[in-house]
Formats: structure tokens, sequence, C-alpha cells
């Protein structure tokens, strides 16, 4: 997976931009995509199972309140500048209206999404893996 993330982005020119130069919704939005690329390769790998139950499995994760969950037992285990993204990711001011969760759990959902686009887009593949890994540790 850490090959399938560096050959992806190494494909994309940023043009020298620093990434945290973007909005934390903008690394947000790129963190589900890695999560939920993540989370159904996991499920995948653990399941022969028709689509509509590899969905179910997979949901189990990605829904605002397992992130939240997950970013509050993980949280210790971050650095601080992995901190302060996940800090900025949940105080950012989104247009979008949670429907299936509440604010705070939202809030914090995109907090963790934010760390894992500003690991992609840092390049830090190793250390991105490693958290994907403690959001699937008890899993």
């Amino acid at each position: 997976m850490e090959e399938f993330f560096r050959n992806t982005l190494d494909e994309f020119d940023f043009h020298g931009k620093d990434i945290r130069d973007y909005s934390p919704l903008v690394l947000a939005y790129l963190g589900d995509a890695v999560y939920e690329v993540f989370i159904r390769t996991l499920v995948v790998s653990k399941n022969d199972a028709p689509v509509c139950r590899l969905h179910k499995c997979s949901t189990a994760y990605v829904k605002a309140k397992a992130q939240s969950d997950t970013i509050h037992n993980i949280i210790e285990h971050l650095t601080q500048e992995e901190q302060d993204i996940v800090r900025r990711g949940r105080n950012a001011k989104s247009a979008t209206i949670p429907k299936n969760a509440d604010i705070s759990e939202y809030k914090y959902a995109t907090g963790l999404e934010s760390l894992l686009g500003y690991l992609y887009l840092k390049k830090d593949y190793q250390r991105l893996m490693k958290v994907l890994k403690m959001c699937v540790e008890d899993s």
C-alpha cells in the first residue's frame, strides 16, 4: 500500500507549494480518500464476501463516529505537529452539515482525515501507514 501511495502522488506536480499552506478541509478531502482506500483494502483482505457485506464492514470504520473514536484513541501517540494538524482540521469551518453524526464527532473525524491528507501530501508514507495501522489496531 505504501508503494501505491508513493507511485500515485509522484505523478502530480504541486509546484513547490508548502503543504502547511493547504486548508485543513483540503487535507481532509484527500485524507478521506486515503482512509477509504486503506479501509477497503483491509476489508477485502479479510473477507471474501459480497460487496454489500464489504460495504457494511467498511462503513463501520469510515463513519464519523468511528473516526472520532479512533482519533481519541490514538491522539496520545501522535507527534505535536500531527496533533496540531488534527486540531486545525477539527476547528475548520465547514459548510457541510453532517447527516448521520453529531457536530462534535464530525469535527474530530475531519481532524483525523486532515492528518491523513497531510501525511500523504508530505510523502511520509511510513508514518502514514503507522497511523493507519493504529486506526485499526483493535479490529
